[in-house]
């Protein structure tokens, strides 16, 4: 059985497993983004645009005219140009020896040192950004301590941005207004601002249109993953094949240490997805799938390769399961995934292996 996408065929023969990524889904959720905040775009695509392809995911938006893309690697940066990417790029805190290989891609880098700020100008008269920490504690210059750097760059020609991060935008929103407030201490000590200001991510652009500036960088609202208190419009479906099904009697159990114990007459199916390809062992005695529209409890252990699901009756050969995404009446979020892995939305999406084949469409 293939599953599909708006119609498509999704799975080649070879596959046992695959993420559907709704390119139209993708362009919805920006769309929101941009509508709520009025602030033009610099969409992250970092990790790969959160494991599910940076360059696809930056062609997709290409429509919605944004400024430019983000990355925290310049080989991230080097990709995008391969992939045909010719808007901006901003670097958000390299490392000091990324400068150059930033320099030759055409990449522009959001500098957080003095040392960062003396090595690229020393490459040339090239764009740049410069990072104030106001209290995240992870990267850049501190905010009550601009003041001292401000003669290495405020009078450069390459300078045209200032960014910084809010920690805790979803839940703290006295903490975004103390960041917000040093932020603009900052930009108030600058001899002139920078062409381009920025600090939302998706929650602060969602839920603080004051906060927006000039650019927002949001990120895991794009691909599907709850920001704060705001939906969005679902983005993958993971689904893989499932294989063996076979009856086990009461007590039988299932899969390592034996932790999972049939309590009545049970079919025992594998499906072929396991923690090799992104599905984590703290689901074990909390995760489901869909399965012929049914939701069904995962039996036992998590393995490499295969996790077990607990159903009534055997599934049609090479039927589908659904970890995340919807079959007929049911669905399983990101966000409910991630739950029953005690972990985030950005957590599940950039741990899916390399094995699951990512498939387009919209």
């Amino acid at each position: 059985m293939a599953g599909t996408l708006l119609g498509l065929r999704t799975e080649s023969k070879l596959d046992r497993t695959w993420v559907e990524v709704d390119l139209a889904a993708v362009r919805a959720n920006a769309r929101t983004v941009q509508a709520r905040s009025g602030a033009r775009l610099m969409p992250m695509v970092k990790a790969d645009a959160y494991g599910l392809g940076a360059v696809p995911i930056a062609k997709a938006l290409e429509e919605l005219d944004p400024w430019g893309f983000g990355v925290v690697a310049a080989e991230e940066g080097i990709a995008l140009r391969a992939g045909g990417i010719v808007r901006p790029v901003v670097v958000v805190q390299p490392t000091l020896p990324m400068l150059p290989a930033c320099a030759r891609a055409g990449l522009t880098p959001a500098l957080g040192s003095d040392d960062e700020i003396r090595a690229w100008r020393a490459l040339g008269d090239l764009p740049f950004h410069v990072s104030v920490d106001t209290g995240m504690n992870r990267g850049g210059i501190a905010w009550d301590a601009v003041t001292t750097a401000i003669p290495a760059f405020a009078d450069a020609p390459g300078f045209e941005g200032l960014m910084t991060h809010f920690h805790s935008a979803w839940d703290d929103p006295a903490s975004v207004r103390e960041q917000w407030g040093r932020f603009q201490a900052v930009l108030a000590s600058l001899p002139r601002r920078p062409t381009l200001v920025h600090a939302a991510n998706s929650v602060a652009a969602l839920g603080y249109p004051e906060v927006a500036c000039d650019l927002v960088r949001p990120g895991i609202f794009l691909y599907g993953g709850r920001a704060g208190r705001h939906e969005p419009r679902p983005v993958v479906r993971w689904q893989a094949l499932t294989s063996r099904a076979a009856w086990v009697d009461p007590g039988a159990t299932v899969s390592y240490s034996a932790r999972w114990s049939a309590p009545k007459r049970t079919c025992v199916v594998s499906v072929a997805a396991g923690y090799a390809d992104g599905l984590r062992r703290a689901v074990e005695g909390k995760g489901a799938m869909l399965v012929a529209g049914r939701r069904w409890a995962m039996a036992g252990a998590v393995t490499m390769d295969f996790t077990m699901l607990a159903m009534d009756e055997p599934p049609p050969a090479g039927a589908v399961a659904t970890l995340i995404g919807t079959d007929g009446v049911e669905s399983i979020t990101l966000d409910t995934f991630a739950g029953w892995a005690d972990t985030i939305s950005y957590e599940i999406l950039t741990g899916l292996g390399p094995r699951v084949r990512r498939v387009y469409a919209g």
